[in-house]
């Protein structure tokens, strides 16, 4: 009898069961359980992990270098709300555009890639305000509104306050438009139907300690004439109630043109 159930717990052992042996009183022994693997369990499989991580998809590319229109002065006014743009809008995606975009990107840790992809404009949208219109176009470039009727004839100075422009035409053509800005609030440019009286191309103010070049005067000490001020800062700054033109090229021309007597027409 032991020697048959030591040969059974050898067997046990082998393969490895479970066993129990009852307890030896020297009179009966409790015959052997044997615990047998359940076949019915499956074997757990290792798992392994994907070879291939999931990516996101890249960003759409909203505007790039070579880009026209409104949505890249609007782009460009908010760079410029944030100090990486410092010209005025031009609504040309230039080379100083993509270079801000690019130094936008890099300081969020975004690719700088100088395009301005989706994450890029909605990061820069909550960052920054709705532009107003006079953001858009601070160094001009707005389209002109309609002639004052009073401008239809003759050779006039037809200067829109509403759309801060100046046509220069002759009946009723127009040939030169140029934006311009007017006086603040507490030095306000003249409405009405006036004349140039008089022109002086190198004209320097003694009132206002100030060059006003390629001067026409029309009302008073009131004239059309460049401003460096203007061409410098645009609309975030005023004149002292003159006509300030910013684009030299075009008033020097405009000066030759014009004569003592044409009409100046300003208007809203």
């Amino acid at each position: 009898m032991g020697r048959g159930v030591a040969a059974l717990l050898v067997v046990a052992a082998v393969g490895g069961c479970t066993v129990q042996p009852g307890q030896d009183d020297g009179k009966s022994r409790s015959p052997v359980r044997i615990e047998l693997p359940d076949s019915a369990s499956p074997t757990p499989r290792a798992t392994t992990p994907s070879a291939t991580p999931s990516t996101s998809a890249p960003a759409k590319v909203l505007w790039s270098r070579g880009d026209t229109g409104r949505d890249i002065r609007e782009l460009q006014a908010r760079l410029r709300q944030v100090a990486w743009i410092f010209e005025g809008p031009t609504g040309t995606y230039d080379d100083a555009t993509e270079e801000a975009v690019k130094g936008f990107q890099g300081k969020r840790g975004l690719p700088s890639t100088g395009e301005t992809d989706s994450v890029t404009w909605q990061r820069l949208r909550r960052m920054t305000h709705e532009p107003g219109k006079w953001e858009l176009y601070l160094m001009g470039g707005q389209p002109a509104d309609a002639p004052d009727p009073r401008c239809m004839t003759g050779r006039v100075l037809c200067i829109s306050k509403s759309s801060r422009t100046l046509r220069w035409m002759v009946d009723g053509r127009t040939l030169k438009t140029l934006p311009v800005r007017f006086g603040s609030d507490y030095t306000p440019t003249r409405e009405g139907v006036f004349h140039v009286y008089w022109k002086s191309r190198d004209h320097y103010s003694t009132l206002y300690d100030s060059p006003m070049p390629y001067a026409m005067f029309f009302s008073g000490g009131q004239a059309v004439h460049y401003s460096t001020d203007f061409a410098a800062r645009g609309y975030a700054g005023a004149s002292h109630g003159c006509v300030n033109v910013r684009d030299q090229a075009a008033i020097t021309e405009l000066f030759d043109e014009v004569r003592d007597g044409d009409k100046v027409v300003v208007h809203w």
